[in-house]
């Protein structure tokens, strides 16, 4: 690669790391604005926030990296070209092939990356941000409920306790569980603490009492226990089990999913599935679509009379176009299978006619100065 190649590929890499850095980190505040709820009224701490919302990061480079590459070369041609560089570059023979490699080399680069974000890393951050979830709601009994207070939960459940012991034990605890209404249980126990047993969350109460009531019997019957464990499941929210979204699972498992053998959840949202595990093969082909269009706008060298704001315009109405055209075609799949052929066909038709129409004017040269000279040098032959 010679020195005029290795400038542009620096230039170029240079624009593409602060463009996504930038709208990265914009993104990513927005988000985690969201998610301010997690320290406020949840009572996590700051690391299970920075947790949680730096999981998303993947999902928001694998859209906004094909983005912030298409940016960055049209800023690094249209710097070349207002410095008058590009000029000198065509004048002195540089071909389009030469000019296109170091951008063909970042593109790679950042292909590869998104396709990483997109196969890997960005399932692996979703089921990541579910598990983490999970925890927070099975936590709820240390970081929620206040002392003093009778907080109503999910199913009909009431909690309190009185006060926090100096081992972070809770005192004083009273629970009545309505969630069945055949049967009222409360539960009554002068101290109790969380515990983790194989991934399940437990209260455990000690000098505990249960007294449960039927509506048919008058006379409750009440139990005393030493020690008495409760599976904090039955205090959260009922989730839809143990089905994984389609973003949750990962990318083997969507490629060996089995719409006959899956759960009815699974089969009656396969387009679903089946529509995400193309986009992610899909998504990083926008990469180069994207490169391609942004170089055929601004990739021909031009004067300054020349405006280049029109071609910048038309370059970026085409890549909304495009992809909103390709979430079109995702939509589109989940219902109709014939659909795939848009899927993949919407960002390779769109490289391959922007770079069909880049090299179909690549005999474009800026004159040699030789006519001009020979001209002189008839004048001067005249003269004398």
């Amino acid at each position: 690669m010679s020195i005029i190649e290795r400038y542009i590929l620096r230039n170029c890499a240079l624009a593409f790391l602060v463009g996504l850095g930038l709208l990265t980190s914009v993104i990513w505040i927005s988000q985690a604005l969201r998610e301010v709820d997690l320290v406020a009224s949840k009572g996590q701490t700051l690391a299970i926030f920075f947790i949680i919302t730096g999981l998303t990061i993947p999902s928001l480079v694998a859209i906004i990296a094909p983005l912030a590459l298409f940016a960055a070369i049209l800023y690094t041609l249209n710097k070349l070209n207002a410095d008058s560089e590009l000029i000198v570059m065509s004048a002195a023979g540089l071909s389009q092939w030469r000019l296109l490699r170091p951008f063909a080399v970042v593109s790679l680069v950042v292909l590869i990356l998104v396709a990483w974000m997109s196969i890997w890393a960005m399932p692996s951050s979703f089921r990541g941000i579910r598990d983490m979830l999970s925890k927070v709601r099975a936590d709820f009994v240390t970081f929620l409920v206040r002392e003093g207070q009778f907080v109503p939960l999910t199913n009909g459940i009431v909690f309190h306790y009185r006060e926090r012991g100096p081992n972070g034990s809770l005192l004083g605890i009273f629970i009545q569980d309505r969630s069945d209404p055949e049967v009222i249980n409360t539960y009554i126990a002068e101290s109790g603490s969380t515990v983790e047993v194989d991934g399940r969350n437990f209260l455990t109460l000690s000098k505990a009492f249960v007294q449960r009531q039927t509506r048919n019997d008058k006379d409750p019957a009440m139990v005393s226990f030493e020690s008495y464990a409760l599976d904090l499941a039955q205090f959260t929210a009922k989730e839809d089990g143990i089905i994984l979204k389609p973003r949750e699972r990962s990318t083997l498992d969507l490629i060996k999913l089995d719409p006959k053998a899956a759960d009815i959840y699974t089969q009656t949202y396969f387009g679903r599935y089946r529509a995400e595990l193309h986009d992610r093969f899909s998504g990083p082909l926008y990469v180069l679509s994207f490169a391609m269009i942004a170089f055929l706008a601004l990739g021909q060298a031009r004067t300054t009379r020349q405006g280049r704001g029109t071609a910048i315009a038309a370059a970026i109405i085409a890549v909304l176009a495009i992809r909103l055209a390709g979430f079109s075609a995702s939509a589109l799949f989940q219902r109709s299978a014939w659909a795939i052929v848009l899927v993949y066909g919407i960002p390779l038709g769109a490289f391959a006619l922007a770079t069909f129409l880049a090299f179909r004017r690549s005999g474009a040269r800026v004159p040699a100065p030789r006519p001009v000279v020979r001209r002189h040098q008839v004048i001067q032959g005249t003269a004398q």
